[in-house]
């Protein structure tokens, strides 16, 4: 899909050196699509990947879009580092997208519900149901359904309603006169976020199947109750995206107080995409794109429900589901009730969702009852007022710890979330802190200081994932409990960094942006090519979910052009051009995209002549993760960890021959297809067999 150059060997131009943000980013969400039709993937889960790219679509919308239309609103036509205007771009998105959304629905229709029908799950049409069934759905209609919607009429005393971003909407033709004697021809009925946007019909009316109706349905087959003495002779669904990025001035007093102002604004920004069915008349679409201030090219016709994203998948049906599996806990873990104690036998490296998170949770559980402990120190990004972490650091600030939350407000679309968590952690006698302003709070830090023998000791652990329960059973992320002194040391300095104020913290081992890291990447690449000259052998490792910034892309070129072998495996975003002959000949891009979201980020250098240098890490590649955000990278240094880490979560993804994309130089993403005479290896799987049970 993405935007495709002709390259010539002997002259790559800053155009054509690299992908395009925006329209990589894009291309990603199309390899989620692409799961829908994939066999690999039970039916249910196919269903499910094919609401993710509805709910993936939504926010690229409401941010990366928003943001392009931003751009020209200001008149900026300036190119970024692959050459493209926002115009242009907002013009390949569009092609894209269309065609996109298109498939999808096409998908959804001639693939995905007529199996589900032959599973005896339906989505039942209006004129699909029974007799007895429709009196259900007319009763079900007066006493659920119609006491909470507001039918609004437009008319100069009514004016075109303020909708809520994404919400579903219809809009209603008219005939005849109201109440009043007026003869409206127009109205709007929003549907409340309350309803279930699917209903399931009662098992006495199905004998005991899955069969269900849309509340669209529901709505659209007694619209007219809603206009007594009228008749409705057209109901058409819409739905509306809306800006969602939200900017907040970097000196306001209160940065609780300032984005609670803004949450608001957020369900109502400027549009930036508009969604009707198919059979939405070409008038009533013009007038929505007027009201709306929208172009054609925003206009999207569906082919089925505008809402997509809440169509339920949740059913009961185990074979049509990924078998479940038990997370494993480490045997150093299993043979100590005592988690401290365990900690200072060794470190401990736990690979989720193939290994349990609930080492994290007893860590914290342990450390708020025992009475040894004297301190807690935690990083929350996205953790939410009711998970078990936030619980336990409440309950060790009513226990007496000194109890210290560094709480990043401004994650995306968890702001009043993560307002309600401080609020609880400062109920209950927690220290809670925002950060450093200006710079996001991403890295994933527990700090535990316990008093053993009159000397205090520490206890930490560091993640590439949020402290988030339920991400750890679907992200791929590593996180390492440790006592090493120096690495603990370096995470106390950090937090003093996050809470004080005063010069940048020099740390021994971790690697920390917005200071340290960056450039120390860049030097590890620098010693792959010095040792790529020397002729000894050089290889680098890099798996991200993204790959922006424009100084380790440029470095990763030169390491390439000096012999230095570089598979790169990246999620989604990757502004790399490989296989460009002269440029990037010795640099492979894959994208693995399965079962679990993978979110490690590892990176690997070979070292030649030493040890190899094995980092995981909060941080991706990019230009937000390196400059605007505070970041912990750091080290695997036991070698049995080392070895898993290189094994298990990099060499066992480079030989994926199943769940496997690969970019080419032109920007084009292909699925990789396994010769006949090879044995399928499908890396996630092989995790799944080997660490869990």
């Amino acid at each position: 899909m993405n935007q495709q150059v002709d390259i010539h060997p002997e002259s790559y131009t800053f155009n054509n050196r690299y992908i395009n943000r925006e329209l990589s980013i894009l291309d990603f969400h199309l390899r989620v699509l692409e799961q829908a039709v994939d066999p690999l993937h039970p039916l249910l889960e196919r269903l499910n990947f094919l609401l993710i790219f509805s709910r993936n679509l939504d926010e690229f919308f409401e941010i990366r879009v928003a943001g392009l239309l931003q751009q020209l609103s200001f008149s900026n036509e300036s190119r970024t580092p692959d050459g493209l205007t926002p115009a242009e771009v907002l013009a390949q998105i569009s092609q894209t997208a269309h065609a996109a959304i298109e498939r999808q629905y096409r998908i959804l229709n001639e693939e995905i519900l007529p199996q589900l029908a032959e599973e005896d799950i339906r989505f039942l049409r209006r004129d699909e149901l029974t007799e007895e069934q429709a009196v259900w759905v007319k009763q079900y209609f007066h006493e659920q359904v119609l006491p909470v919607l507001t039918p609004i009429s437009l008319d100069p005393a009514h004016p075109f309603p303020r909708l809520v971003n994404k919400s579903l909407n219809f809009i209603v033709t008219l005939e005849g006169k109201d109440a009043f004697g007026r003869q409206i021809n127009l109205a709007v009925v929003p549907a409340p976020r309350s309803l279930p946007r699917v209903v399931r019909l009662p098992d006495e009316l199905t004998h005991g199947h899955d069969h269900h109706v849309m509340l669209s349905a529901i709505i659209h087959e007694h619209v007219s109750d809603l206009f007594p003495g009228m008749t409705a002779t057209g109901c058409y669904q819409f739905r509306v995206t809306r800006n969602a990025d939200m900017e907040l001035d970097e000196d306001v007093e209160d940065l609780a107080k300032a984005l609670k102002g803004e949450l608001n604004s957020r369900r109502f920004g400027r549009a930036v995409r508009l969604e009707v069915t198919q059979n939405c008349p070409e008038q009533i679409i013009t007038y929505l794109l007027n009201r709306f201030r929208l172009k054609a090219e925003q206009l999207y016709k569906v082919d089925g429900p505008v809402n997509l994203a809440r169509l339920i998948s949740n059913f009961n049906r185990p074979h049509l589901k990924y078998k479940p599996f038990i997370p494993a806990i480490p045997n150093v873990l299993q043979k100590s009730e005592n988690i401290f104690e365990a900690m200072k036998k060794q470190d401990i490296l736990l690979h989720h969702p193939f290994e349990s998170f609930t080492p994290v949770i007893t860590l914290l559980h342990q450390a708020a009852n025992d009475p040894q402990v004297l301190a807690i120190k935690q990083t929350l990004y996205r953790s939410g007022p009711d998970s078990e972490i936030v619980k336990l650091l409440a309950e060790a600030a009513r226990n007496g710890k000194e109890v210290t939350a560094v709480i990043e407000l401004r994650a995306r679309f968890d702001e009043e979330s993560n307002i309600a968590v401080a609020n609880i952690l400062q109920e209950a006698g927690a220290v809670v802190v925002y950060g450093i302003v200006g710079y996001k709070t991403h890295a994933k830090m527990i700090l535990v200081v316990r008093r053993e023998q009159d000397k205090l000791h520490r206890y930490v652990h560091l993640g590439t994932g949020n402290y988030h329960a339920g991400n750890a059973r679907m992200y791929t992320d590593y996180g390492l409990l440790t006592t090493d002194k120096a690495l603990s040391e370096d995470v106390h300095k950090i937090f003093q960094e996050l809470t004080g104020m005063g010069k940048m913290a020099k740390l021994k081992k971790l690697l920390h942006a917005p200071f340290t890291l960056h450039s120390q990447l860049l030097s590890f690449i620098d010693d792959e090519i010095k040792n790529a000259r020397a002729g000894k052998p050089a290889h680098i490792i890099v798996k991200v979910n993204a790959l922006t910034e424009q100084q380790l892309i440029d470095g990763l070129y030169r390491a390439s052009q000096e012999g230095v072998k570089i598979d790169l495996i990246i999620r989604s975003i990757c502004c790399l051009r490989p296989q460009l002959p002269g440029l990037s000949d010795n640099i492979t891009v894959r994208s693995i995209v399965g079962r679990f979201l993978e979110h490690t980020r590892v990176f690997y250098f070979a070292n030649a002549g030493g040890e190899s240098r094995v980092y995981c890490s909060s941080a991706d590649w990019m230009d937000r993760n390196l400059f605007s955000r505070v970041e912990a990278c750091f080290p695997i240094e036991e070698p049995s960890l080392k070895k898993r880490i290189i094994q298990q979560g990099l060499l066992n993804y480079l030989g994926d021959n199943q769940q496997v994309w690969v970019l080419k130089g032109n920007g084009e993403w292909k699925r990789l297809i396994a010769d006949d005479n090879e044995q399928p290896h499908m890396a996630q799987q092989i995790l799944l067999d080997k660490l869990s049970r």
